[in-house]
């Protein structure tokens, strides 16, 4: 019921909770990784847990109408993002208002979203459920339609000694199994552990990486988890300011959090609004000294400045962190 394939980061055992048998799901710190910021006490992992909270991830029963599920803008081949299109594409083919971020490595983190308007990930999903863009349901609709599915209720059975359907049961299954979503096997992993090497150019790549991008995406994991102003202009029909909409604050317009650099990829189309389709966009903005948002003040972006041979080396070196396993590991998968 349970496929163990997670990069030798997963064990599993037995032990006995609260009188009923769960088989606890043990999170191991990937080599070089930091400590996480969640605190797993708070939510001990089961594969019972886990397991429904992959169902439930992949099921659009969390929608109104029943036809948008968490994985319809968080695909596992794309790293867990969405790539179909430049906003998020949610119920009744509306849109909405940013581009959904990769789901990956998230017990790292304690804020969350573009904005950072959620510092929970026991929450995370609330969001998107209640936007009514994305999947336009509320809690109360959802726990009675999962009340009404013997499927469901003997998921909850397993997973907690009893059929009750909660909004703690339901919100923390889901963390459970986002928070399994460990990308560490990428070529960058390999050479860092000392198993493969780069090549040439890919070397070259990673010290143009370290002399103009690492201050914002920082190893390992290529993001400081911060949210900075990074000079893109607005977006004149969403008119998106980021940081600021939540804190009304000056100083946070078009701030916005630094999203991580693995599995780049596959996580196009790129930034809080979808606006570039390819990594030579992106890089070609930063070294572009024009056309930057009146309140853009970074030094260390304002001071990039590639050539096209460079440019071409560090997308090698981008490439390097893809982890194609996290793609096709099946025990992310739906089934």
């Amino acid at each position: 019921m349970f496929p163990i394939k997670f990069l030798s980061l997963l064990t599993l055992s037995f032990m006995m909770v609260e009188d009923f048998n769960t088989t606890p799901l043990y999170f191991n710190v990937p080599i070089g990784f930091p400590e996480t910021k969640y605190n797993f006490k708070e939510n001990p992992l089961s594969a019972e847990a886990y397991n429904l909270g992959k169902k439930l991830f992949h099921d659009p029963i969390l929608s109104r109408n029943n036809t948008i599920s968490c994985a319809s803008c968080h695909t596992q081949e794309m790293s867990f993002a969405h790539v179909d299109h430049n906003l998020s594409h949610g119920i009744e083919d509306k849109f909405g208002k940013r581009n959904a971020p990769a789901l990956i490595n998230l017990a790292w983190m304690d804020q969350f979203m573009w904005d950072g308007r959620i510092n929970d990930i026991h929450v995370l999903s609330v969001s998107p459920i209640n936007d009514s863009l994305e999947m336009d349901e509320n809690l109360d609709n959802i726990k009675k339609k999962l009340k009404a599915n013997d499927y469901y209720l003997s998921l909850f059975r397993e997973a907690y000694g009893d059929e009750e359907i909660t909004n703690t049961r339901i919100l923390r299954s889901l963390s459970q199994y986002m928070l399994m979503l460990v990308s560490a096997n990428s070529k960058y992993d390999r050479v860092q552990r000392g198993s493969e090497k780069f090549t040439e150019d890919e070397q070259k790549g990673y010290e143009i990486f370290k002399a103009n991008c690492s201050s914002c995406h920082t190893e390992p994991l290529f993001t400081t988890n911060r949210f900075e102003n990074n000079g893109l202009p607005i977006d004149k029909n969403l008119k998106d300011y980021g940081v600021y909409q939540v804190t009304q604050k000056k100083e946070d317009r078009f701030k916005f959090k630094i999203p991580t650099l693995r599995n780049i990829s596959y996580t196009y189309p790129y930034m809080h609004d979808g606006r570039y389709e390819s990594l030579e966009e992106v890089i070609e903005f930063y070294t572009n000294k024009k056309n930057k948002n009146p309140s853009f003040q970074n030094k260390a972006l304002k001071s990039i400045s590639l050539q096209k041979e460079d440019i071409s080396k560090l997308i090698l070196f981008l490439n390097t962190l893809n982890d194609k396993e996290f793609t096709r590991n099946e025990f992310f998968g739906s089934r």
